[in-house]
């Protein structure tokens, strides 16, 4: 199905009390607009935005989320046809629409798909609300045939007592908003053209209206910091529950946070405060420790990643245990039944099959081979103050506590580096290299007064 999407974001969100466009907010990590634009983009063919406040701010963002649009000016914020008025040059007749709000961003794609595929001249999507202060009230008749949308500004008693809201997101042919936007007036309280007159226009005109029910959560919009934190806990919930639903174990799907995408296998268990960002892959019977960050990684089977590490563009193979307290940064790759112990942060570094650094360990811009034991509080230098270097630790080898491996360096197979060493030069396969100063003692010392 051929769909062209239109997005409406140039409002300014004043009550926000912020510089930048509403749509530009923060929503689990990503702006609003970024989540709108995503779920359209699953549906369309082609997509519009009409921006106006934040101008420059929007359309900088759209090239960031990396998805074709066109982009529309509404030089005045006086109401969503106005805003839909400025791409009908650019309209087919024949087109389906999908009009959408910028500032709605928890609609699925789903719903959107189901809303597109009604067969009508113009199809609605509305929603129940126990309070709905604030909204256009869905007019109908005994029949439950649409006849209009009346604002709360603009309601009687009687019709502000009607649930059922309209939500703004709508599908219809292109013809129908070629042929009835310029109808629509602003003689109303609030002076605006107002996109909602176009449901009594096109009833007046004869034309078949339905509507479809969503869910609350989903059409829920942000006008203020407080109902932004609300959208927070309502996408957090949702994320986590499309996680149970798929098998994983969350010790409570309160207080875990997706803020990307996360694919895993079976009998994952997620305990509290665990953050994912980017794209997560976990295995089978991974366990993610509480109070942890996993960003862009793919973990292993049985991998057990212990409390507050920190994980970022990493891969980890099976069967590891992975701190806690761990730092495992940009490019770090753990191989199966390694061990990555607490306080130690990796770069750029590959550790081995069953190789294992416990405590306190620093391994930056690092080769390290299988069945390597890395002693507590080594440290490889790799920055000189003008370049990078590497080090390399062959299998077998064992690194002795408090070392440092001035880069670049290569321990052999099997070589031994001795506590508290300093090593600056190759170490050949099965050596024992030291640099130990002589300890000294002197017997009855007393301190100069």
């Amino acid at each position: 199905m051929d769909i062209h999407t239109i997005i409406l974001a140039g409002g300014k969100g004043t009550r926000m009390l912020s510089q930048k466009a509403k749509v530009l907010q923060s929503l689990g990590g990503r702006t609003m607009l970024n989540h709108v634009m995503t779920a359209a983009n699953k549906i369309s063919n082609k997509i519009s935005v009409v921006v106006g406040f934040d101008k420059e701010g929007v359309e900088e963002e759209i090239k960031k989320i990396g998805i074709n649009a066109n982009t529309y000016l509404q030089k005045e914020q006086i109401g969503t046809a106005d805003a839909v008025k400025t791409t009908l040059k650019d309209i087919d007749k024949n087109e389906k629409i999908l009009i959408l709000y910028g500032d709605v961003p928890l609609i699925k794609e789903e719903t959107l798909e189901k809303l597109c595929n009604q067969e009508s001249d113009l199809s609605i999507l509305t929603t129940n609300l126990k309070n709905p202060t604030g909204y256009g009230r869905a007019l109908k008749d005994k029949e439950n045939n649409v006849l209009g949308i009346i604002e709360e500004k603009d309601a009687d008693l009687e019709q502000k007592k009607i649930k059922e809201i309209f939500t703004g997101i709508l599908v219809t042919k292109g013809g129908v908003l070629k042929n009835f936007i310029p109808e629509i007036d602003n003689n109303n309280s609030a002076k605006e053209f107002y996109l909602t007159d176009l449901i009594g226009i096109a009833h007046k005109n004869g034309f078949k209206i339905n509507t479809l029910s969503s869910s609350n959560e989903e059409t829920a919009g942000a006008n203020n910091r407080i109902e932004q934190e609300e959208l927070e806990k309502t996408l957090r919930i949702m994320k986590s529950e499309d996680l149970l639903k798929n098998g994983a174990t969350l010790l409570d799907k309160s207080r875990v946070d997706v803020r990307g995408e996360v694919k895993m296998g079976s009998d994952c268990v997620i305990d509290v405060n665990v953050i994912f960002e980017g794209h997560v892959e976990l295995g089978n019977n991974v366990e993610i420790g509480a109070n942890t960050i996993i960003c862009d990684t793919k973990i292993g089977d049985n991998t057990k990643i212990l409390p507050f590490s920190h994980i970022d563009s990493s891969e980890i193979g099976a069967k590891c245990s992975i701190g806690p307290y761990a730092r495992l940064r940009e490019g770090s790759v753990i191989m199966d039944g390694a061990r990555i112990g607490n306080f130690v942060e990796t770069k750029k570094t590959s550790l081995g099959r069953h190789s294992k650094a416990n405590h306190f360990t620093y391994l930056g811009d690092a080769e390290v081979g299988d069945e390597v034991n890395i002693g507590a509080g080594t440290i490889t230098c790799n920055y000189d103050g003008v370049r990078k270097s590497k080090t390399i630790i062959e299998d077998g080898a064992f690194i002795g506590s408090n070392t440092s491996l001035v880069a670049p360096v290569k321990i052999g197979k099997k070589a031994i580096i001795g506590a508290s060493s300093v090593i600056t030069q190759n170490v050949k396969n099965g050596s024992l290299a030291l640099t130990r100063a002589k300890q000294t003692e002197v017997k009855n010392y007393k301190s100069k007064k």
